[in-house]
């Protein structure tokens, strides 16, 4: 039923070549050191995001130097080679550490894209490729499926110099796409040199971007990227703080220039006539965690929740799904913790969240916790899942006997969130599925159209 592309090869034994390495390129470059990253697709436009690099690999202290080139994009749909569309050459420049991104526009809806992304300068001149879906059109019913992770630390890599182990079967799982809620990057908290300026933390980025299982994953899935806290400077921050010389606002900065972004850190994707998925920012508009908790206390700001209101009011998917870099219904642990709507503090807007998503009929699903996750909320009856970390190692914070009322699964442990939505004779079905890092179903919940589970 769900559609599986030539992309199961890449898992089948292949050796890392497409995607992972450069091709065809000259001995000198210009490479694409970190990769190619496909994000923000719709049912029409989709962003192409890419670096030129002047060595293919980090050398032994990280560094992946850029080198100035000039980079264009030519697409098409799969199997139409008469669609093909170039874009215009982009400069790659230092002041954005020779990263470029390519907005493409008026896509046809529902179809698989194939891309070619060449770069050229003094030196000599390289290509890669890449291929993403679009989004059916709102009264398209079609087998949807998604993937969902979080929390990617160097330091805890479970598949030392090629990366995370889970790209490999979240790629055979062949998703149309991926949602990753944050902790990309840990730059606090993880390999030296940590991030405490604008250079230390731009090599974070190049040192995840450059791992070979990495670099196959993300030219082939359409991803929307969100951030968290160790995104952005350090654990628990809000605007106004600093990490060593790193401000919050060069910390934003530099999310936005690594990855495929829009111009909004919040969005909603609708894929279909059954799906529509809230992508909510959790860092941006937040009050400090200290502030009294409140009616004015707030992580999303008035401006998202009157976005979030209308938006969800003008929806009629079968199924409509939030996305939270951190939870809002957890539990989390009641000492030391006050980041996130579960926590005490964060009491006023955590009801608030939690009344809304039940009354328009949403689950919500999050990352940032070490340990997945199944939790129905004792007051509201709210569901979320939650992905767990990318890595066994990574994993903790939550003891595996410390199972509380809320919980319906819970393991500490590594791994990621499947979520497929299926039709059989006109009703339509909602699987979540936790998995382990190696792909294998650790538990599943299904939900109807009619919202029995």
């Amino acid at each position: 039923m769900h559609r599986r592309s030539s992309l199961k090869l890449l898992a089948a034994g292949i050796p890392l070549s497409l995607a992972a390495k450069t091709f065809g390129a000259d001995a000198a470059g210009p490479f694409f050191g970190s990769g190619v990253k496909v994000g923000e697709a719709t049912s029409d436009s989709a962003i192409i995001w890419t670096r030129t690099s002047a060595i293919d690999e980090c050398d032994k202290k990280f560094a992946l130097p850029g080198v100035a080139a000039k980079v264009r994009v030519r697409y098409r749909i799969d199997g139409m080679p008469d669609s093909e569309r170039t874009t215009d050459w982009q400069a790659t420049q230092p002041e954005h550490d020779f990263a470029v991104q390519f907005a493409l526009q008026d896509l046809t809806p529902g179809v698989r894209y194939r891309y070619v992304v060449e770069a050229e300068s003094d030196a000599g001149k390289n290509q890669t490729d890449g291929t993403f879906e679009t989004a059916p059109t709102e009264t398209t019913v079609v087998p949807i499926r998604f993937i969902v992770t979080s929390c990617h630390k160097y330091a805890t890599m479970d598949a030392p110099g090629l990366g995370q182990k889970i790209y490999r079967p979240m790629l055979d799982l062949a998703p149309q796409f991926f949602v990753h809620t944050g902790d990309i990057v840990y730059y606090d908290n993880d390999t030296k040199p940590l991030a405490t300026n604008v250079e230390l933390a731009r090599l974070h980025w190049h040192r995840m971007d450059n791992l070979p299982y990495h670099r196959q994953f993300y030219p082939n899935v359409a991803s929307y990227f969100m951030k968290d806290d160790h995104d952005i400077l350090k654990d628990d921050a809000w605007p106004g703080q600093k990490y060593g010389d790193l401000t919050f606002a060069e910390g934003l900065e530099i999310f936005d220039e690594q990855n495929p972004l829009g111009e909004s850190p919040y969005r909603t994707i609708r894929w279909g006539k059954d799906l529509q998925v809230w992508i909510v920012e959790g860092r941006d508009f937040r009050s400090p965690n200290r502030m009294a908790d409140g009616p004015d206390k707030s992580i999303w700001g008035e401006a998202q929740w009157k976005w979030l209101q209308e938006t969800v009011a003008a929806s009629d998917a079968t199924f409509k799904i939030l996305i939270s870099p951190t939870p809002i219904v957890g539990p989390d642990r009641p000492k030391g913790k006050n980041d996130n709507h579960s926590n005490a503090v964060w009491k006023s807007e955590g009801d608030r969240a939690r009344r809304f998503l039940v009354e328009n009929k949403m689950i919500s699903i999050c990352g940032d916790r070490h340990w997945q996750y199944y939790s129905v909320d004792e007051e509201t009856g709210l569901n979320e899942f939650c992905s767990g970390p990318s890595t066994n190692q990574h994993a903790g914070g939550w003891s595996q006997d410390n199972v509380l009322p809320e919980h319906r699964f819970l393991r500490v442990a590594g791994g990621f969130l499947s979520v497929d939505v299926e039709r059989s004779n006109d009703q339509s079905e909602l699987i979540f599925r936790h998995r382990d890092v190696a792909g294998d179903v650790v538990h599943e919940q299904r939900f109807a159209a009619d919202g029995e589970s």
